[in-house]
């Protein structure tokens, strides 16, 4: 349609579409994707574009890619096949989109040469500049369309919070810096007035994540900032102590991942202890043995990883420590894995993960002599993950009889009849849950986004079972 500006000065008339332009979106890979993907739909919604995530009657597809591991790459490139199959019209972004094929060009426009864009990741305006040309704005808005935090793909009642991009390690089995580049920190002000406006909406829960959130400031060299006209040092323990402030401020949790145990670490544990941040770290170890972490080169050896989480327990003993482990990598003996496996049981690591070793295109570890059939690694991965499970199970039981509070993810039946929620232990997506039984209190009612005490009567896999109070 068309309307003539009311402004005197402007003779041109404003050609405004009659149906706005819809974006069709998908999101995969790991939070640190996702919170790419909250960028472009804030930009998109900002310039007033629909967004969907679904195909149909969407005027251009978006799909946002992980290009980690083999099986993650598979999933991007099928879901954009499906995307092009059901469309014609997608552009792609993310870590897959930095990927070179095998012939040294681009992998996607290898497989699917019929895309209309190709981006790597943190790439919002670049996607944005591939929008435009393809799909005009359809106005150029005079007034905020998204509220201050942004568009967010999880719940109201968490949210991510990306402090950092890129890695300054050169782990072998990992090819992350060459698709998103060193470290960057992002500035301290920034971080925490998005920290402030996400509490502010409802935010209940805000997760703090990045390649290396222990490593936050490094490249900047912890450089001085400013928050509210005040001083504050670009540093894990500034940020973290300042966003428990917000957190208590507002009645909520933070909660840190991808930390490395590094020695500075250890001055966060009592802002752990003293309640201002959740008692929880995830914490990517990967091995045990000095000999595998060296060829893996990881920036920490088994000894000192040992060390610093019986020091973590004794500074904060209701720390929950969960992480991700490496089976059958490149050269591991019989001997090195059994040393993984003491360590699991010493460790007692509360929530743990772990792949069977996979060759990632362009890794250096690839080149690495020793490769293990790939039935011994799934063999060692699957005894890994049964002492692992049997760790967790024995922490689970010792929780029986204890009282929890407990963030509610879901209440169906307005919440009379229970729900299911989850504890300071508990990530969401990737951890286990508490799954709470009917009120005790007819006149009591569970609502999702808020939190209720639970006193823990069963363990069962991987959940607790509570009866809320």
């Amino acid at each position: 349609m068309l309307r003539m500006s009311e402004n005197p000065r402007m003779n041109s008339p404003i050609i405004l579409s009659a149906v706005t332009p819809k974006i069709g979106f998908v999101s995969l890979g790991c939070p640190k994707a996702l919170t790419d993907s909250e960028l472009i739909l804030t930009q998109l919604r900002a310039e007033g574009y629909e967004t969907s995530k679904t195909f149909e009657g969407a005027d251009l597809l978006i799909v946002n890619t992980c290009g980690f591991i083999d099986d993650a790459v598979r999933e991007s490139l099928d879901t954009i096949g499906e995307a092009l199959a059901a469309n014609g019209r997608v552009i792609v972004t993310g870590c897959l989109g930095a990927k070179a094929g095998v012939a040294g060009d681009n992998l996607v426009r290898e497989i699917h040469p019929k895309v209309l864009a190709v981006t790597g990741p943190h790439a919002t305006q670049e996607v944005m500049d591939a929008v435009h040309l393809h799909v005009p704005k359809p106005h150029d808005p005079f007034l905020d369309l998204v509220p201050s935090f942004g568009v967010k793909l999880t719940p109201k009642h968490y949210a991510y919070l990306k402090i950092s991009e890129g890695c300054n390690h050169r782990c072998s089995f990992c090819i992350i810096p060459s698709m998103r580049g060193d470290l960057v920190s992002r500035p301290i002000g920034d971080v925490l007035n998005e920290a402030r406006a996400l509490f502010e909406s409802g935010v209940k829960e805000l997760l703090v994540i990045s390649q290396d959130t222990s490593a936050y400031g490094v490249d900047v060299k912890y450089r001085t900032g400013f928050w509210d006209g005040k001083p504050i040092k670009t540093r894990m323990f500034d940020l973290v102590a300042a966003l428990g402030e917000l957190a208590k401020a507002h009645g909520a949790w933070v909660r840190l991942h991808y930390v490395y145990p590094y020695p500075h670490v250890d001055e966060v544990l009592p802002l752990m202890a003293e309640g201002l941040i959740l008692p929880y770290l995830d914490v990517p170890l990967q091995h045990a043995h000095p000999d595998v972490l060296k060829r893996m080169k990881r920036p920490a050896n088994g000894e000192k990883n040992m060390e610093r989480i019986l020091r973590w327990r004794e500074i904060c003993p209701d720390i929950v420590i969960r992480s991700t482990f490496i089976a059958g990598f490149p050269g591991e003996t019989e001997a090195e894995f059994q040393y993984l496996l003491d360590f699991m049981q010493e460790a007692r690591i509360d929530r743990a993960g772990c792949f069977a070793y996979s060759p990632v295109q362009g890794a250096t570890a690839n080149e690495l002599p020793g490769a293990l059939p790939e039935e011994v690694r799934n063999e060692r991965r699957a005894r890994f993950m049964a002492i692992a499970e049997e760790v967790s199970s024995a922490k689970l039981r010792s929780r029986i009889g204890a009282t929890m509070q407990v963030l509610v993810d879901k209440a169906p039946a307005l919440g009379r009849k229970g729900g299911v929620g989850r504890s300071y232990a508990d990530a969401p997506e990737i951890d286990g849950t508490v799954r709470l039984s009917a009120p005790e209190k007819a006149s009591k009612t569970l609502k999702v986004g808020t939190f209720t005490k639970a006193r823990i009567v069963a363990a069962e896999g991987h959940d607790l079972v509570g009866i809320p109070f």
